[in-house]
């Protein structure tokens, strides 16, 4: 869940920077189509059917209070925003000019970084399953 709040605030920043293509691109593709995959691998390969354990009500405190600092700490940096100041004119940039840029081999191009990104989430995938199936195959020898 905080990878998903991360990756939300990093949107967050694009919008407020008003990099509006790439705050919706953070969006759909990590903060949407990325979260959707890494829970559907964990659901796959969690243990379902058995059930959750108890969590004591001191262990609940902390995570409440980190979440309220985190909380009022996000909304007070959004109100406390100024916005930037900008004193050259903007340039228009065309979806087709932020594509050349996206799949460019050319140095400042964005290929490489997206294919070694994709590389690090299927990695990652792989080792949360085999994690989860090496738990499961130790309860089942322990039966």
């Amino acid at each position: 869940m905080y990878l998903l709040f991360v990756l939300i605030a990093v949107s967050g920043l694009y919008f407020m920077m008003e990099y509006n293509f790439m705050g919706a691109v953070q969006l759909s593709v990590y903060a949407g189509g990325i979260m959707v995959l890494f829970v559907y691998a964990v659901m796959l390969t969690d243990k379902i059917g058995e059930p959750l354990r108890s969590i004591s009500s001191k262990r609940k405190i902390l995570p409440v209070v980190v979440a309220i600092g985190t909380a009022g700490l996000a909304i007070f940096a959004i109100y406390t925003y100024q916005g930037i100041n900008v004193e050259n004119e903007a340039t228009v940039t065309t979806v087709e000019q932020i594509g050349n840029k996206l799949l460019s081999y050319e140095p400042g191009g964005y290929v490489l970084p997206f294919e070694v990104i994709s590389i690090l989430l299927l990695a990652a995938m792989i080792g949360a399953i085999v994690i989860a199936k090496a738990k499961k195959l130790v309860n089942q020898e322990k039966n």
